[in-house]
């Protein structure tokens, strides 16, 4: 209840107070202890009191009953009556009894009783009173142990404490409230929140809601705090207290408990709702860039098409609007499968970005056959051009008539000519410039020998005009040389040379001037490879969208098996992360190395961790591989195939990653092999070293997800290091297994893995049949751990053996290796292993031993 000032509050509380006892059937009792100011107390603030203390144990115990103890022993009839007459008034409960402790003076004691007695007033008709002479009769109606030491009972009771809890919790009740209104308030504020089109806008947004959002998390976090604090008080009060007193405190202990368990509910519902609001603005924001981004691309593409009209636009600019496009698809795929919560509008957009592109590509094909059409026409004309020329008989053309014929041949046909031909040489080359290129077999010749036959024809007319007209000497036509080619012709006015050039233009060998053959070959090696790196890239990109983002297609749905669908990330993999790497980082640090081939090894080490990506791509083969021969022919996969113009299916493109990886180290080598001089050779051979670790460590995680039967997660054991087949004796110290060991003479086949922490013995198995699955897989069989392991390099009789023994020698196992060098590769791994072990473990007493039998020496390493 709020009352009108601190002050008042404290005061009217310490006239009156629960003191925490109870009296026949549960009655609530409530003190009204001796007060002088009791009189002076205002009526509504005591009725606030009143109501106050009534309430609380009325909200726990609806229908409880109440007694008042008013004690007047210092008081007079007059401030008793007046006492009650506010109480009949104000006593908003159930008041089963009120108990009045008299006067003690001899004279305020008679004028009551005889008050009391003869003078009853209307309180007494509205609530029973009962007057006593001392506290000992209060004994008749209460227990001792329920009332306080002022009114010689043994409840332990502190009205001063009582008031400090009550404020305490009240306080904190306000603080919960207060915290409850902030959080309206800020949910209101954010739920008319009015969404700006600029993404700067949007990206301010963010930043000023996570700003208020952590102000208040801070002030939720210490009112809870101080939440915990008191119910902490609370508890130490109930324990140390005694039983008798312990119903009040249970009861604000309780309070306490509501009140934080709904702290602790509206924080997580603000936790919930501001987080939903948060993702809903983040995608909001993706939204408004893809948007943009699609509005730049849509519009480009669309001034393409407009332009085309007038000329076709330079392949450049096509190409990287296309390549622009197909990211944005990309982009749009990688939003949808995120659960974009406007993924119906970004898959649309992809639609139309797609069919927009299609229909643009289709457009420019048509144009580029049109204008290299054109242009073989206009190369046709000018050659038969200049065989009209040159098939002219000299002797007709020396009459008027004759002139006059061979004029009209030469008009008609100028007027059988390609329509453009006439515009000039600028006008052409501006409307096909696009299709100039090396594979379509013409240049700018084509212009050149367009400009040549032109000048003969004018010079013909000019001729054939003057014989026409009078009749001078003709010109003396030369006829061409039987020795020279049919494509060159000899005029006595000019002389022109027309050239077919039909073959395919063959590259230039390479220039050596300033390079020796090394330097030659070395850049020869880094031009493939960044070439091949680029025609990589563009495969993975055009598997992502001709196959992994056309399974999101809804056109296509009704092509795709039921149990296809959502397996993209079974049948891709980590393809996409792979692609990113590649596009947008590693073509980029290869291309920078064109100038400088010998930074090519950095470039491998600086990203050698990102090609471990390969692993999980690798590990995920086999899910693949079976998902496909499922599906292999189901008509969405010959869809896309034929769409994409591919001549191999999904799967040859899936094994891409595979192949590059091992094409890698063969590119490596061969820079090593031809850069023997240069000062940055060590980066290469470590690029090479790491380019093979990382092919054997794909190979040794292939081969390790086929384990079976193993009872934990492998991955605990670190690494795979090494793996491979081995024959293996094992005997054991003591026990009826060493009797069986040594009586086994023929060895185990078993698949050894080596990991950082543990070796594993395992039993190759392959299934045989025709539909068997050809990988092999690996029966658990036994597991040592490294930090127990000891070896023996070499045992007598075969050069191929060598143990490693288990726990002091408890367990013996002989390997024999298929050849000493792989016996030495893995004596040399498992020593290092042990190696590093002992440095980890530097600093105690002891070790086990690890023991070398060597034909020269014996030596004693210690280790663990």
């Amino acid at each position: 209840v709020a009352l009108a000032t601190q002050r008042l509050r404290v005061r009217v509380l310490e006239a009156a107070g629960i003191v925490g006892g109870r009296g026949e059937d549960s009655s609530v009792i409530i003190t009204l202890p001796e007060c002088s100011a009791f009189s002076d107390i205002p009526e509504e603030a005591l009725a606030k009191v009143l109501s106050y203390l009534t309430l609380i144990p009325r909200t726990r115990q609806p229908g409880v009953k109440f007694i008042i103890i008013l004690d007047r022993r210092l008081d007079t009839w007059a401030s008793i009556k007046t006492a009650l007459a506010r109480l009949a008034e104000s006593f908003p409960g159930n008041l089963h009894l009120v108990l009045v402790l008299r006067p003690t003076s001899f004279f305020q004691r008679t004028v009551t009783d005889l008050g009391f007695r003869f003078s009853p007033e209307d309180f007494m008709l509205k609530m029973p009173v009962v007057m006593l002479s001392s506290v000992t009769d209060l004994l008749r109606y209460i227990d001792e142990n329920q009332l306080t030491s002022e009114f010689g009972g043994t409840l332990d009771y502190c009205h001063s404490d009582w008031i400090v809890l009550r404020t305490a919790i009240e306080s904190f009740a306000v603080m919960v409230k207060d915290i409850a209104q902030m959080l309206q308030a800020f949910g209101t504020e954010l739920a008319e929140t009015h969404l700006s089109e600029e993404c700067s806008a949007i990206e301010f947004l963010l930043l000023s809601h996570t700003e208020k959002y952590r102000r208040l998390k801070d002030a939720i976090r210490s009112v809870m705090r101080e939440g915990r604090q008191l119910l902490s008080n609370l508890e130490t009060s109930r324990k140390e207290g005694d039983s008798d007193t312990c119903w009040d405190m249970t009861q604000d202990w309780d309070t306490m408990q509501r009140l934080l368990a709904q702290l602790t509910d509206m924080e997580m519902a603000f936790d919930g709702f501001f987080d939903k609001h948060h993702l809903k603005l983040q995608q909001y924001l993706q939204l408004l860039r893809y948007e943009h981004s699609f509005q730049e691309v849509n519009s480009q593409e669309r001034k393409i098409m407009l332009v085309t009209n007038i000329f076709l636009t330079a392949l450049c600019v096509f190409q990287e609007e296309m390549s622009r496009a197909q990211v944005l698809i990309l982009h749009g795929h990688q939003l949808a499968a995120g659960h974009h919560y406007a993924m119906a509008l970004i898959i649309q957009r992809c639609n139309e970005l797609r069919h927009q592109s299609d229909t643009l590509t289709s457009y420019l094909i048509i144009s580029k056959q049109e204008k290299s059409l054109f242009l073989l026409q206009a190369q046709r004309w000018c050659d038969d051009g200049a065989y009209l020329l040159a098939n002219q008989q000299v002797d007709k053309l020396q009459s008027k008539e004759g002139a006059q014929a061979a004029l009209r041949d030469i008009e008609k046909f100028q007027e059988a000519a390609p329509p453009l031909l006439g515009a000039g040489e600028d006008v052409l080359f501006l409307e096909y410039e696009s299709v100039l290129t090396p594979c379509l077999q013409v240049n700018t010749k084509t212009f050149q020998k367009h400009s040549s036959v032109q000048a003969l024809i004018h010079s013909r007319q000019n001729c054939l005009r003057k014989l026409a007209h009078k009749h001078v000497r003709p010109i003396q036509l030369v006829a061409p040389r039987p020795e020279n080619p049919p494509h060159e012709i000899i005029f006595c006015v000019v002389q022109i040379e027309v050239i077919h050039d039909y073959q395919t233009n063959s590259s230039p060998p390479y220039s050596i001037d300033g390079e020796d053959g090394t330097d030659l070959l070395t850049r020869h090696v880094i031009k493939e490879l960044i070439e091949t790196e680029r025609i990589y890239v563009e495969e993975l990109l055009a598997v992502l969208l001709g196959y992994r983002a056309e399974m999101d297609n809804p056109s296509l749905a009704p092509l795709l098996p039921i149990n296809l669908r959502n397996k993209s990330d079974v049948l891709f993999g980590n393809l996409p992360d792979i692609y990113n790497f590649h596009s947008s980082v590693f073509l980029q640090d290869l291309e920078s190395c064109l100038e400088s081939p010998e930074a090519v090894g950095a470039c491998f080490l600086e990203r050698k961790d990102h090609f471990h990506l390969y692993e999980c791509y690798c590990q995920n083969k086999p899910r693949s591989d079976s998902l496909w021969r499922q599906f292999s022919d189901c008509p969405f996969f010959q869809m896309c195939q034929k769409k994409l113009e591919h001549k191999l299916a999904l799967d040859s493109y899936l094994l891409k990653p595979v192949q590059r990886l091992t094409k890698y180290q063969l590119l490596l080598k061969e820079l090593l092999k031809y850069s023997s001089g240069c000062e940055r050779v060590s980066e290469l051979q470590g690029a090479l070293e790491a380019m093979l670790d990382l092919l054997k460590s794909v190979n040794d995680s292939m081969h390790q997800i086929a384990i079976t039967g193993y009872e934990g997660d492998l991955s605990n054991l670190g690494r795979v290091l090494m793996q491979g087949s081995f024959s293996v004796w094992i005997s054991h110290k003591k026990g009826p297994t060493r009797v069986k060991e040594l009586a086994r003479f023929k060895p185990m086949q078993r698949h050894l893995f080596l990991h950082e922490h543990a070796l594993l013995f395992c039993k190759r198995r392959e299934e045989h049949g025709e539909n068997a699955d050809k990988t092999p897989s690996y029966s658990f069989k036994h597991c040592l751990k490294m930090s127990a392991v000891g070896i023996t390099e070499n045992v007598k009789g075969d050069v191929k053996k060598f143990e490693i023994w288990y726990s002091g020698r408890e367990e013996v196992y002989v390997i024999q290796a298929p050849t000493v060098e792989v016996k030495i590769a893995w004596l040399n791994k498992i020593r290092k292993i042990l190696t590093n072990q002992q440095k980890h473990l530097k600093g105690l007493n002891t070790f086990p031993m690890i023991k070398c039998h060597c034909y020269s020496c014996t030596s004693t390493l210690s280790n663990v």
